[in-house]
């Protein structure tokens, strides 16, 4: 018996140990496994959400102390009395979670070792009898050292997980055992390898046979038997293959942007997992590592589950240069332990991951086609401009009353605002934003990519193009914009076009286009020497003919028909 004891001492001591050691190093993420527990639809302990970090971190350094104290042999009966009712507990709720499938990952181990429902049962139910092998047999535990140091090894213990405990919370844990740490690459971790087990089930098909219920089950395929068919019922037999990285994604406005992200080389991701829940303070820290990314050449952008509208407001709010995408809220949080968080990838590998308080440890390299010089006041001014610039023209394409206060509503704009006269709110903010660029062209030329970065560069673009009687003034200003590398030749064409359109002469790249409701139709504005057009679309950049931009404008079943100015005036 004395060799059972001991044996059980030492087996319950180091499983306390593992797993409590195993979950303070992630406390975060076991809070979110107890906010699962809390939920109305397990516990219904919904009040006890808010305290669910501070509840992680005492009961996981209480897990700790009890493996410490049954080793030792410190505090008998207290430490046997703590390890029972524990244990009672978590089988019971284990047992709960698996019996009505309600959590399907205890948690017990942390990412570090998944276990399903009834294998954290089973092991709870081991760890009971080891236990109360202890509890009746007592006596035969005999405490090591004296009570003195026992006492002071436990109390080192108890500072020393505190101290732990406190460092991942204000770093990230020091061994991350999850799909997304360091090294690993998210693409693959969402692909099924070749020959990857599938799925299996089974299908009860209840058919009514002259007055009698009959089941067949099948593995799918529909039953060839006599009678009316009455219902299926499906179960699952056995599971198939999951990749680790399931629910992450890069959306934004209805556009799925994941897979061009995790293609790109350089790209530093910012994650909050929602605005209720980031930690505002740690914005700056923030804020500055972005903004010496941006100018070392990186692309940055955000995650989020919030909006985007309520980030884009967080966004103007803290000054960022960046907009946040839609991801999973759940995928986030095991990304990084870190609220906000920030992230460097490589083509989809995660190379650097930091929480926010370590933002200056981030090693950022200085890239080709850097820009040292960005004015981020500029810039933000401009981003800010470019949002106005797009404020009222949306609900100009409104086709009813119902969709126009749907849009209105989303853009939090009142009543008035968006049931006035759009046209004219547009043109007083055109040109308010025509007297801040005017004032920047006059002053220190065109702000281009080397001074507020390449998607902020087009902002002063389009407040041009919307004050067309300005355009004849700059477009001098634009092309040398274009020809300095400031912005792209294409955008220099587009307005080109645009201007001599406006002035009823012919374009020169073909940008620009016309469509009537009535016997006029569609058709490409007339083109100046049209037959060599598409070799001028090749060298200002565009990649299509005018025969297929055509179609891409007015549908497939356009056909480009060259006119002259006669024609569209007749």
């Amino acid at each position: 018996m004395k060799i059972v004891v001991g044996f059980s001492r030492v087996f319950v001591a180091v499983l306390f140990l593992i797993s409590g050691l195993i979950k303070l190093n992630d406390p975060v993420g076991f809070s979110f496994k107890l906010k699962d527990y809390f939920a109305p639809e397990v516990l219904n302990l919904e009040f006890l959400v808010p305290y669910a970090l501070v509840i992680a971190i005492f009961v996981v350094i209480y897990e700790v102390l009890l493996g410490v104290m049954i080793f030792l042999g410190h505090a008998k009966k207290f430490t046997l009395w703590s390890l029972l009712l524990m244990i009672v507990f978590f089988t019971f709720l284990t047992f709960y979670s698996a019996y009505f499938n309600k959590v399907t990952d205890c948690g017990c181990f942390g990412d570090a070792i998944k276990l399903t429902p009834w294998e954290s049962f089973n092991k709870d139910i081991v760890l009971l009898v080891f236990i109360l092998i202890l509890f009746f047999k007592s006596s035969y535990i005999e405490p090591f050292f004296s009570k003195r140091l026992r006492s002071i090894l436990v109390f080192a213990s108890f500072v020393g997980c505190l101290a732990f405990g406190y460092w991942v919370l204000m770093h990230l844990p020091a061994k991350d055992f999850r799909p997304y740490k360091i090294d690993a690459n998210i693409t693959e971790g969402m692909s099924v390898p070749e020959g990857a087990p599938e799925a299996i089930f089974e299908y009860d098909w209840k058919f009514d046979q002259n007055g009698v219920d009959t089941v067949i089950t099948t593995n799918g395929d529909y039953p060839k038997v006599d009678g009316t068919f009455l219902e299926v019922d499906t179960r699952e037999i056995q599971a198939g293959y999951e990749p680790p990285i399931h629910d992450f994604s890069m959306e934004r406005d209805g556009t799925d942007f994941t897979t061009q992200f995790l293609e790109e080389e350089n790209l530093i991701v910012v994650i909050a997992y929602n605005k209720g829940m980031t930690e505002l303070e740690g914005y700056a820290n923030i804020r500055e590592v972005t903004n010496n990314a941006i100018k070392n050449g990186y692309k940055v952008i955000g995650l989020s589950a919030s909006s985007s509208k309520v980030m884009d407001a967080m966004v103007a709010k803290q000054r960022l240069n960046f907009k946040f995408y839609f991801c999973d809220e759940t995928a986030l949080k095991t990304i990084v332990r870190s609220n906000p968080g920030v992230l460097e990838l490589n083509a989809g590998t995660i190379l650097q991951k930091l929480h926010w308080n370590d933002t200056k440890k981030m090693n950022l390299k200085l890239l080709p086609g850097a820009t040292p010089n960005l004015d981020f006041g500029l810039k933000l001014r401009l981003d800010s401009i470019a949002v106005l610039d797009q404020r009222y023209r949306a609900l100009m394409q409104a086709n009813t009353p119902e969709a126009l206060q749907e849009l209105g509503e989303e853009m939090g704009l009142t009543k008035e605002e968006y049931t006035g006269d759009h046209r004219a709110l547009q043109a007083v903010i055109d040109s308010s934003n025509m007297a801040f660029v005017e004032n920047y062209f006059i002053t220190n030329g065109y702000p281009g990519k080397s001074v507020v970065g390449e998607e902020s560069s087009l902002a002063a673009w389009y407040v041009l193009q919307h004050n067309p009687d300005k355009i004849a003034t700059y477009l001098p200003l634009i092309k040398k914009a274009a020809a300095d590398g400031e912005i792209s030749m294409r955008s220099a064409a587009m307005m080109e076009d645009r201007y001599l359109m406006n002035e009823g002469k012919p374009q020169v790249y073909g940008t620009q286009g016309m469509h009537y409701d009535d016997e006029r139709g569609s058709f490409i504005w007339p083109i100046e020497n049209p037959e060599t057009v598409n070799e001028r679309r090749i060298k200002a950049g565009y990649d299509q003919t005018i025969e297929a931009y055509s179609k891409v404008l007015f549908g497939p079943d356009f056909e480009y028909k060259v006119l002259g100015i006669d024609d569209v005036k007749n």
